[in-house]
């Protein structure tokens, strides 16, 4: 694509990194979602549900499904919030925090990769640019 959009990188490179994930997740039995939802959960303290859900801008019914899949495989476990009976934190097993310590060893490497190719100035626009365009979409300036 000669001239392309700024959405399609955007996807394109997305869909990239989403894939490289997920490859180096299945080496452990794992996806990119579930070594997401355990660097949302706090190490030690546990974590409400709703804020996995909103750090990580999942639906809930998508993290319901996460939530469910890191239980059957032994990552966590759910205890009734005892300052809110309503709700549910989300503690993690002991190994849960093995694979949660994998899963930030990943993304650490992949940060370190990319800080080794790019020079610190162009990731800082990079970044910047990041955020004008999620204002722009939050603010609702596009459509």
């Amino acid at each position: 694509m000669k001239d392309k959009t700024i959405d399609y990188v955007l996807r394109a490179t997305w869909q990239a990194v989403s894939r490289m994930y997920n490859e180096e997740a299945s080496k452990f039995d794992g996806s990119m979602a579930i070594g997401f939802a355990l660097l949302s959960i706090d190490k030690e303290d546990g974590t409400p549900s709703t804020y996995i859900s909103n750090r990580m801008g999942m639906e809930p019914t998508s993290l319901t499904r996460t939530l469910k899949t890191l239980e059957e495989k032994g990552l966590i476990i759910r205890k009734k919030n005892p300052e809110d009976g309503r709700g549910v934190l989300i503690y993690l097993t002991d190994f849960g925090k093995e694979m949660r310590a994998q899963s930030k060893e990943t993304v650490l490497k992949f940060n370190e990769s990319i800080h080794k190719n790019i020079s610190d100035e162009k990731i800082a626009v990079f970044m910047e640019v990041a955020d004008v365009i999620n204002d722009l979409i939050t603010e609702k300036k596009i459509f």
